[in-house]
């Protein structure tokens, strides 16, 4: 098996059953910047009148290929569900399944999860010719200045509740915290400092995609500081890390979005951090 005969017989599936109205290939696989690799999955796309009928029985994936493993998850975007499937040899594709009345009055959305590539297999409603003006890139807006702020205070405030996490001993949470919650912080931030520094339509991809090509090589010198072990007194090293990275990228955004940086708050969280790691 290959990815381009999983392809021709997911086509052939989709173009027989009449539940499915369109079946397109998103994702690295349907884009030609930074395009598939051997290391690179099939998602596919699946327009379907009732989704259930797919998910509550998945004898369909048979006439597909031989599957090893099958679970099912929400997709990227929105509440609609997916099969992820490792078929024999390795070949991982996940088939997200789309409600038409999902798709319905919500082109743009629907292309602002494809727009760095799609290829359309089946369509049998005319949404081709709606998705044809899909642009290579799209332009980012700025956040307002409540958003900005909001997010630095939520940043600031977490790296208080890990280092008394830290202090309580709950490892698992502390680390959680400072390596997952407060990492995201720290990327939307990222994304805001890359944008702001270099113009609105900068592509930042999302969710990290390709983060090493796009941040400035020094983020991503100083990101490697920023990971603890599971071991406290690491956590108490990569939590002091990640806050002095924030700090910097944080305070340039602000001067590049021209609004007043949160320092009360960043300041008092730092003091309360120190003297709570202090006890140690």
């Amino acid at each position: 098996m290959t990815y381009e005969e999983i392809i021709k017989r997911s086509t052939v599936w989709a173009d027989v059953d009449p539940n499915i109205l369109g079946l397109f290939i998103v994702g690295s696989r349907a884009r030609e910047i930074s395009p598939a690799d051997q290391w690179s999955d099939l998602d596919l796309v699946v327009l379907v009148n009732d989704s259930s009928i797919y998910i509550n029985d998945t004898e369909w994936i048979t006439h597909i290929g031989e599957p090893r493993i099958i679970f099912l998850e929400k997709t990227a975007v929105g509440d609609e569900k997916e099969i992820r499937i490792i078929f024999d040899g390795g070949l991982d594709v996940d088939f997200a399944l789309i409600p038409i009345e999902k798709i319905k009055g919500h082109i743009e959305a629907f292309i602002s999860v494809a727009f760095r590539g799609i290829k359309i297999l089946v369509d049998k409603i005319g949404l081709t010719s709606e998705m044809k003006f899909i642009e290579s890139k799209m332009m980012h807006k700025p956040p307002s200045y409540f958003e900005f702020s909001n997010s630095v205070k939520d940043f600031w405030y977490h790296s208080v509740w890990t280092a008394k996490k830290l202090l309580r001993g709950e490892l698992w949470t502390a680390k959680t915290c400072c390596d997952v919650y407060m990492k995201e912080t720290l990327l939307k931030m990222v994304e805001w400092y890359m944008l702001s520094k270099n113009g609105w339509d900068y592509d930042v991809w999302h969710r990290g995609r390709f983060l090493e090509k796009w941040a400035d090589p020094q983020i991503i010198e100083q990101l490697k500081r920023t990971y603890a072990y599971y071991d406290r007194d690491d956590i108490k090293r990569a939590l002091l890390e990640t806050m002095d990275l924030y700090r910097w990228i944080s305070i340039e955004t602000a001067r590049n979005l021209g609004y007043e940086y949160p320092k009360n708050e960043e300041e008092y969280a730092t003091y309360l951090v120190k003297r709570l790691l202090e006890t140690f």
